[in-house]
This record gives C-alpha cells, sequence and structure tokens, in this order.
C-alpha cells in the first residue's frame, strides 16, 4: 500500500510539474502521452494527499496558486530528473527509438522539416515523430522538447545548439502584377509599388526587409496596405498579384517553379545566419536526437541554401 501511495505521489508530482508549465491539462496530456482526465485525477490526488490546492482552475485557464508556485520549481526538477534517467536508458541503445519531440515555426516545419520526415521515417522506423507547429516561444526543457528550431538571437544557455544552413531572403511579386506596374530596379523605388508585409505572430513586430546596398546591410519596413502573420497567407496574396512582398526562398520555391512568383531585386537580397537547431544537454547522447539532427543539417542544406 504503501509503495502504491509513493507511486501515485510522484505520478501526481510529474503531471503537476507539466501541467504547471504548459498552463493547460490538455497540453500536459499531450507531453506526457496520456489522456487529460489522467492528468486531472493525478493532480487532484496530489492536491488531497499535500491538503493544499495547487492550481486555480475556470473554464478556460489554469493558474498556479501560491503555494503551487511554491512547489512547482521542485516538481521541475524531479520532471527532469526523470527525463534523464529515460534518456540515459534510450542512449543505451545503438539504434534510434522511441518518441522524437520537434517544435519549430510554421513555414520551417511545413516547407522543409514535414516533407523530411517520411524519408526519416524510412531510416528510422522505431522513432515517432510529433512534430509541433508554432511561432510560439517553447520552453524546451520545461515542455519536454527533444529539438526545437529557432530563427533569431539565442537566449537558453542551457541548451546545446548547432547553427543550420542561412536562409535567403529576396523580394517576389506576380509576373502579372509587375507586368501593370513594372518592376523595379533599387529598393527605393519600393515607394511607387504595392507592397505586403509579414508580421511575427510571437512579437506583433513586422519583418523589417534587409537589403545589401554598397557593401551593408540596410533594413527598411515598406508602408503597405496588407500585413500577413504566416508566410503561406503573404506567397498566397502575392501569386493573387497584390504587390511586391519579402519571403525566404524556402517558402516561395514551389511558386517561383509554378510561375506564379518571380524574384524581385535579387541582386540585393541578404541571407540570414541565424536559423539554429536547439536541444537539451540530457539529449546529448540520445541516439534519436542525433540522427534527427542529421538529418535537419542535410535537409535544410538541400532545401534552404
Amino acid at each position: 500500500m504503501k509503495e502504491q501511495m509513493a507511486l501515485e505521489r510522484l505520478t501526481g508530482l510529474l503531471a503537476f510539474a507539466r501541467a504547471g508549465s504548459m498552463g493547460s491539462y490538455t497540453a500536459a496530456a499531450r507531453a506526457l502521452r496520456v489522456s487529460p482526465s489522467a492528468v486531472s485525477k493525478s493532480v487532484q490526488r496530489l492536491e488531497k494527499q499535500l491538503g493544499v490546492p495547487l492550481f486555480t482552475r475556470t473554464t478556460r485557464s489554469l493558474t498556479l496558486t501560491a503555494e503551487g508556485r511554491d512547489l512547482h520549481e521542485r516538481a521541475v526538477r524531479l520532471l527532469r530528473d526523470a527525463e534523464e534517467i529515460e534518456q540515459a536508458a534510450l542512449s543505451a541503445r545503438s539504434e534510434p527509438s522511441g518518441t522524437l519531440r520537434i517544435a519549430a515555426s510554421l513555414p520551417i516545419g511545413v516547407h522543409v522539416i514535414a516533407p523530411a520526415l517520411p524519408a526519416f521515417r524510412r531510416l528510422h522506423p522505431k522513432v515517432s515523430v510529433d512534430l509541433r507547429l508554432s511561432d510560439r516561444i517553447v520552453d524546451i526543457i520545461d515542455e519536454g522538447i527533444d529539438i526545437a528550431v529557432r530563427i533569431g538571437d539565442l537566449t537558453d544557455s542551457r541548451l546545446l545548439s548547432r547553427k543550420l544552413a542561412p536562409v535567403a531572403l529576396c523580394c517576389f511579386a506576380s509576373p502579372a502584377y509587375l507586368a501593370e506596374r513594372g518592376t523595379p530596379l533599387h529598393p527605393d523605388e519600393l515607394a511607387n509599388h504595392d507592397t505586403v508585409i509579414l508580421r511575427y505572430q510571437s512579437s506583433g513586430q513586422p519583418l523589417r526587409w534587409p537589403f545589401r546596398i554598397g557593401g551593408r546591410v540596410v533594413e527598411i519596413v515598406p508602408a503597405s496596405a496588407i500585413t500577413a502573420d504566416a508566410s503561406e497567407a503573404l506567397v498566397a496574396i502575392l501569386a493573387a498579384g497584390g504587390g511586391i512582398g519579402m519571403g525566404a526562398t524556402f517558402v516561395t520555391a514551389p511558386y517561383v517553379a509554378r510561375g506564379e512568383l518571380v524574384p524581385v531585386l535579387a541582386e540585393f537580397a541578404v541571407e540570414r545566419h541565424n536559423v539554429t537547431a536547439l536541444w537539451p544537454e540530457s539529449r546529448r547522447a540520445n541516439p534519436a536526437v542525433r540522427a534527427a539532427l542529421d538529418m535537419l543539417q542535410g535537409t535544410f542544406d538541400q532545401r534552404v541554401s
């Protein structure tokens, strides 16, 4: 009986740690690969055992109580220890196996990672992949992510990292738009054109358009009547004749191949060396993580650069 109670308390602490980090039972259940009701019941049993409420619950939110905040960091450390034990067991196997959780932004996930997964699975059939796409910057450690691919500056020193291929940014427009309005020969001429702007969902800030002019990089945000917060929407607007917009070449490549978009001001295009794969120290020796990192490196070299 004591052993069963100890096991239930441990299960409750793990469920509490994940739910507290992710803000919902549903997200915690997905990360722990159990049902939301199992997470809820585990947390409720833990609250009863401890004699304190850990969450304030509403129909739309899950918030840590004062007592819950005090206990959460300790529970997170316990969860990390459990995951490190799991990773140590996995690393003892030479063949990649188990569930691999990969987080990335929507454009990178859709256009770069997703097309590479079938070949990866054929090569490593014992690995199952959980691909999570969002512009939200996830907490890799607290949310149990094995690998994240991020664009931009890195701030988390707890993580290992590997630079991936640079991303080329260029302006594009439809042939019909350019036939009607003409093709600009210099970035200064964009003031005479309709432009479409990409706004980052994570920050709400617009993409600054970089151009290499006279040996230096100049960034501008053109005045625009249309703004979109997804790259897929932006290129669809451009293909429909909405004007000139800037995007990553790996996103626009299918449209260019079909003749729906053409590069504009290509001689001023800039490469960004800020795409990075990140993973926790605890995953260093995991065969599935190592295999996925190699897959990402090769895929980015082929599709992005």
